[in-house]
């Protein structure tokens, strides 16, 4: 029984109409995680000027753990078993806990371009470990993809970095950063097997929440002193970029590989310059643009050129995104 609905829900027939609306709605629901995560570059490096990187998350999470939580109650979502809550409560650590604080104190020593550069070498990370942990294929125009896209992220982290020395700890807190949330995504596919997308992403941030807690009385000292622009960016940040597109992004991993939703969040650097220069005047740079331009061919060929395989029989067991 539950094997059929594993795959029904994750793996159905490629020449279906469910199939085929099932992956157009991934992909709009990918398209909005991106727009969102981008965003959150912007509002981390403004209210990262009045609030600490720790005080900043704990108030982000709890924001968006209430929301969630009001989601998840109203729509009676079950409980997932005590087999899935191990990798729950390890999302929870990594993505929403530590990342969280280490992407807020990164971009607190580098500019938003360099440190979504640097984050942004998580795609790689994630084929890579879900090739090896969860037998995910490594296809040529997967790969071309990533290199493609890469090479936008470096275009446009060079275009767009501060003239001067270079802060070393700001550049490893994004690879690390990077790192956690490679591992994080492989350690989340499997559970959204068994678990809806919006359970998964209140119970994971909730678990954050409560490893923020030890930043609560910097935040008490620090929210009276804030600027009401700063408070009003954590609650977007909870809000939107947090409940709504982690979200949506466990409802497109749920339903894809996950090499292939990783490659889409090259498109995260070229969207976040764009809205700081609609946001906060920064004009970007040509290079920035031709960065930019590279990151969208990349996704499209990562996307949209692995016609041959709608032509094979859907498979079950390993093959978990497809």
């Amino acid at each position: 029984m539950t094997t059929e609905r594993i795959e029904t829900r994750v793996s159905p027939s490629s020449d279906s109409p469910s199939s085929a609306r099932s992956a157009r709605l991934a992909a709009g629901a990918a398209g909005l995680t991106v727009v969102l995560w981008a965003s959150a570059f912007v509002g981390i490096r403004s209210a990262g000027h009045d609030l600490s990187p720790g005080a900043l998350a704990l108030l982000r999470l709890a924001v968006a753990t209430l929301l969630l939580g009001g989601m998840v109650v109203a729509r009676r979502e079950p409980l997932p078993s005590r087999r899935d809550l191990p990798r729950i409560i390890a999302v929870g650590l990594l993505w929403f806990g530590a990342y969280n604080v280490m992407l807020n104190a990164a971009e607190q020593r580098v500019d938003a371009g360099t440190a979504s550069m640097l984050v942004n070498i998580s795609p790689i990370l994630i084929a890579l470990i879900a090739a090896a942990v969860l037998r995910e294929g490594l296809t040529k125009a997967l790969v071309l993809g990533m290199l493609v896209s890469f090479s936008g992220v470096l275009v446009i982290g060079f275009g767009s970095s501060r003239h001067g020395g270079t802060d070393y700890l700001g550049v490893l807190l994004c690879f690390a950063s990077a790192v956690v949330y490679a591992v994080a995504v492989v350690v989340q596919k499997p559970v959204l097997t068994q678990v809806s997308a919006l359970q998964t992403t209140f119970l994971a941030c909730a678990v954050g929440t409560v490893a923020c807690l030890p930043f609560a009385p910097q935040l008490l000292h620090e929210i009276p002193r804030a600027h009401s622009s700063a408070i009003a960016w954590a609650v977007y940040l909870g809000a939107a970029p947090t409940a709504v597109a982690f979200t949506t992004w466990a409802y497109a991993l749920a339903r894809t590989s996950a090499g292939k939703l990783g490659v889409t969040t090259y498109l995260v650097p070229p969207i976040s310059i764009l809205l700081g220069w609609l946001m906060l005047s920064e004009t970007p740079s040509w290079v920035s643009v031709g960065g930019g331009l590279l990151c969208l061919g990349g996704v499209a060929v990562a996307r949209f050129t692995r016609k041959p395989d709608a032509a094979r029989p859907a498979q079950s067991g390993s093959s978990l995104g497809r």
